[in-house]
């Protein structure tokens, strides 16, 4: 009996610690990837892989490390376009090099693997971009922190965006005044200043995070409204002529009203379009340009303001005024990049016209479905007629981010799985990941799983931008599974089906399954972290309408197995081809490539 007893207390110990371990799994301890268990798909290590810079030019060397403790004597390393080869070499050391080809504007998957039992196991993976100009497929992070911080935390930082290849970096709230943002000294720039939080922020650190974005080839954007000004802006030289007021009688200006304490001040509307105003900031621009390198001006505003005037009574259409202020800073400063928030696509089809590289929309009700993230770009697209990509300013798990927790890892993949999908990116990661609004705050932390996946996503992103960021046109495809696990629906898809994307690029047509089957919720912010993780779907057999020859067929997931490409076997016959998808996790990509 009391052998007996001993033998329940163990089992339930056993069974509690299991549990425990569980729990700490799906909080911030390591977890075991959701690897699937096809017999035909490569065994994935997923082991750390990392390049010394977050995207390069034509013909430049890329240094690669893998962070690995010994390599198998089999490993090889290859370089891959899309599902094409371009190069492969047997791998000895754990750093090595690879010169870039010249082509510019290209993705290249980086795919280290090895052989055990006449069977391929892929160790990493990892994406390369190879462009010129970052706002061609821009990959937006932010910082949002700046007191007086060492190298080493700089680094800890900038190494961590540089893996998930953040081209591009939004400086938040770095500045002093909105109408004066760096404050001088005779002549030369304070040591630190208040923000309007009244937190510390370093010139030092400011500088130090420009340098070691510069060094991984990432662009620093500062970012400013394009109308603010504090209570004290008049005895700084702000005319009241400039500003903007609620009535015709000028008697109220507009302001967005902040409590004190903690806000050291309101911050007063000017009218955009006024030359006067446009001068004065762009003076002030320049002493940031000429104490810090900064590339470009990331410009805010509010959204819509209802009806508004100006000094002399008449009216004022803020929309109206964005791209003439846009042109006024790109003339001040035509070697510095510019880009301007469309605060729930407002003002946006005026800011396609403009002078910016790319669209950027911070997204807010009624925008609420995941169909809506799909629309905006879409639509940025059409503004731009093709031209200009978009990034999504999207707040994931909003309302948890009113106090401390943990990002729902469902929630974040299915939002980023649709903005990918449709040639978007998602500003999401800075110093930690955004949850609200104002940037520094940082309530909410990944989970190990997140934190496991979501490079995958981003080397995604990186290596398979031609098809996803490059132009084509989306269509419509039919497309037939007769297996009930795979319940096809054309987007928009609703819950408790799989959604159809389709996209057309001269000989390929790309066909996109997001996973809806298992959702919880149409709502991409998943407020409260609701939405459920998809169960994994595998042998899948599919069949897509076309009346062309195709003479390749290929998959590729950020789910599985690092996103490396795969070709299938596929039969063509009565105006249709199919096949089996191997795996549908959140998001598979498949590609036909036509003769």
């Amino acid at each position: 009996m009391l052998h007996k007893t001993l033998y329940i207390v163990v089992i339930i110990l056993i069974f509690g610690f299991l549990y425990s371990c569980d729990k700490k799994d799906n909080t911030d301890n390591p977890s075991t990837p959701d690897l699937p268990v096809n017999p035909e798909t490569p065994a994935f290590r997923n082991y750390d892989m990392a390049t010394d810079k977050a995207a390069y030019n034509p013909g430049e060397q890329v240094n690669f490390e893998l962070k690995a403790t010994t390599l198998p004597a089999t490993a090889k390393v290859r370089y891959k376009h899309l599902n094409q080869i371009i190069e492969e070499n047997d791998l000895t050391e754990n750093s090595w090099q690879w010169t870039a080809p010249n082509n510019d504007f290209k993705g290249y998957t980086v795919e280290v693997f090895s052989e055990e039992d006449g069977k391929e196991i892929i160790l990493s993976t990892i994406g390369v971009d190879v462009s010129s100009d970052w706002t061609r497929f821009p990959r937006y992070g932010f910082l949002s922190k700046f007191p007086e911080l060492s190298q080493d935390e700089i680094d800890e930082v900038m190494d961590n965006l540089n893996r998930y290849h953040i081209n591009g970096l939004q400086f938040y709230d770095w500045h002093k005044k909105h109408h004066q943002p760096l404050p001088m000294n005779n002549g030369n720039p304070q040591d630190s200043w208040k923000d309007i939080i009244n937190r510390d922020v370093y010139f030092s650190t400011v500088e130090k995070y420009i340098e070691a974005a510069h060094e991984r080839n990432m662009k620093a954007m500062f970012y400013n409204l394009i109308y603010g000004a504090w209570d004290d802006a008049e005895e700084d030289g702000v005319s009241e002529e400039w500003y903007v007021y609620k009535d015709q009688s000028n008697s109220e200006k507009d302001f967005h009203p902040l409590p004190n304490p903690p806000f050291l001040s309101n911050i007063y509307l000017l009218d955009p379009s006024n030359e006067n105003w446009q001068q004065y900031l762009a003076d002030e621009n320049q002493k940031v340009y000429n104490h810090l390198d900064f590339d470009g001006f990331h410009m805010d505003q509010l959204g819509d303001r209802g009806t508004r005037y100006r000094y002399d009574g008449s009216n004022l259409n803020l929309s109206e005024t964005y791209k003439p202020f846009i042109e006024s800073m790109k003339a001040a400063h035509p070697d510095k990049e510019m880009a301007l928030n469309a605060v729930n696509q407002y003002g946006q089809e005026q800011i396609a016209e403009s002078s910016t590289g790319f669209l950027y929309t911070e997204v807010w009700s009624p925008n609420d479905r995941y169909s809506d993230l799909a629309n905006i770009i879409r639509l940025n697209s059409s503004y731009s007629n093709g031209e200009k990509n978009t990034v999504l300013a999207a707040y994931m798990n909003y309302d948890m981010a009113d106090n401390q927790g943990y990002f729902n890892t469902a929630g974040v993949l299915m939002t980023n799985a649709v903005i990918f999908a449709f040639g978007g990116a998602h500003l999401e990661l800075g110093e930690h990941m955004l949850g609200k609004e104002y940037f520094p705050n940082d309530n909410l932390r990944m989970k190990q799983d997140l934190k496991n996946t979501l490079p995958n996503y981003y080397d995604f992103i990186t290596a398979y931008q031609n098809l996803l960021r490059d132009g084509g046109t989306f269509n419509n495809v039919a497309t037939q599974s007769l297996d009930e696990k795979l319940p096809l629906e054309n987007w928009p898809a609703g819950q408790g089906s799989v959604g159809v994307v389709a996209k057309k690029l001269e000989n390929k047509q790309v066909v996109h399954l997001i996973n809806f089957k298992d959702s919880t919720t149409p709502y991409w912010r998943d407020n409260q972290g609701t939405q459920s993780a998809p169960a994994m779907i595998q042998d899948a057999e599919l069949t897509i309408e076309t009346d062309q020859q195709v003479k390749t067929v290929w998959v590729a997931s950020p789910d599985v197995i690092g996103g490396a490409s795969r070709s299938l076997e596929f039969v063509q016959k009565d105006g249709g081809v199919s096949f089996t998808v191997p795996e549908l996790k959140y998001w598979t990509m498949i590609v036909l490539e036509h003769e």
